[in-house]
């Protein structure tokens, strides 16, 4: 069953964050990660603030998306993302009916 990987974030330091960005991509690729969301325009309609940043990407299972979260590989970019931004990260398991 897939998995989605959601994050927020709020950007402190763009210019430190670019090297996050130019890093954790290959990290979803690895793990057959797919981008759905990275940015754009979004709308708080409940709940808490809108946050700068909405990232949604797709696995193939809930596995492989914590097996790519805790990978040496991404924690690497995470590296670059500290004091660079706020984030919440959660991982979702999609609904099969």
């Amino acid at each position: 069953m897939k998995a989605y990987w959601i994050a927020h974030v709020d950007v402190t330091d763009p210019q430190q964050y670019l090297h996050y960005t130019q890093r954790a991509p290959a990290a979803f690729a690895a793990f057959g990660g797919r981008l759905l969301a990275r940015g754009g325009r979004s709308e708080a309609l409940e709940g808490r603030a809108t946050p700068q940043r909405s990232v949604v990407i797709e696995f193939d299972s809930y596995a492989q998306a914590l097996a790519c979260y805790h990978s040496p590989q991404y924690q690497e970019a995470c590296r670059h993302r500290e004091g660079a931004a706020r984030a919440e990260v959660i991982i979702v398991e999609g609904y099969q009916p």
